[in-house]
């Protein structure tokens, strides 16, 4: 079985699914990605997805479960790289992805961290 390396750059945990995903392979994310969240106290986890092609049902709840659990445990989730046809074919599948938020590329997902940890000071300042 083939695992998906996180990788740690700050206090952001970065997920590069280069594989087809299996369900164990995603199981094993899921548990290696909430194990190292609490480890490292990480506060954004990115998922880039620029090399996934083609998704179905599962790749959208497996997005959406591991942005839940992220959550959980205090750390927000971004989904990066995510082609047009990946966005429509979601759409169509009815997989909005509610609550998991969506940036461009990698940068940008990092600067979406950024801001969100900000404004989180702001309003914890009050």
């Amino acid at each position: 079985m083939d695992r998906v390396p996180v990788l740690k750059l700050g206090d952001i945990l970065i997920v590069s699914i280069q594989i087809d995903l299996q369900d164990q392979s995603v199981l094993a994310l899921q548990e290696d990605l909430a194990d190292q969240v609490v480890a490292t106290g990480a506060r954004g986890v990115i998922i880039d997805i620029t090399a996934v092609e083609i998704v179905d049902s599962f790749i959208g709840r497996m997005l959406a479960t591991i942005a839940a659990i992220s959550r959980m445990l205090d750390a927000e989730t971004v989904v990066v790289g995510m082609r047009p046809a990946v966005a429509i074919t979601l759409v169509e599948l009815g997989l909005s992805l509610g609550g998991v938020r969506t940036a461009l590329n990698l940068e940008k997902g990092v600067a979406l961290l950024n801001h969100l940890e900000g404004a989180q000071i702001v309003t914890a300042a009050r």
